[in-house]
């Protein structure tokens, strides 16, 4: 596996809700630290899309205190995998309307929200 990428385009990262799929995030692209994805959504990714929306809202007003609260939820509700099928231990993530995504992600939890817990 010397020459796996998980940002290698055309890669599939998936999220996970109570052990099932519920979404497919084709990457589209990377703009470091962030990586961008078409989002393709499977029975059971509608319940969060009130959640995501309401993130994306904070985040245009620049109230950082609920798009922190949006952040925690999802990460309590949501599991991100790699291409390979491996979980990623800490990530942020957008999905906006358009059926495109954004995340950030890190092999070790991410130190601003650790310094807060």
């Amino acid at each position: 596996m010397a020459d796996y990428s998980p940002l290698t385009d055309p890669s599939t990262w998936r999220l996970h809700h109570d052990n099932r799929e519920v979404a497919r995030l084709r990457v589209t692209g990377t703009d470091m630290p962030w990586v961008h994805a078409e989002v393709e959504a499977l029975p059971g990714f509608e319940e969060f899309g009130p959640l995501f929306a309401e993130q994306e809202r904070a985040t245009e007003q620049e109230d950082w205190e609920r798009a922190d609260a949006c952040y925690e939820r999802i990460r309590a509700a949501l599991v991100m995998s790699f291409p390979d099928g491996t979980p990623v231990a800490e990530f942020l993530l957008h999905v906006h309307g358009d059926g495109t995504a954004a995340w950030r992600w890190s092999d070790e939890p991410f130190e601003e929200f650790d310094e807060e817990q």
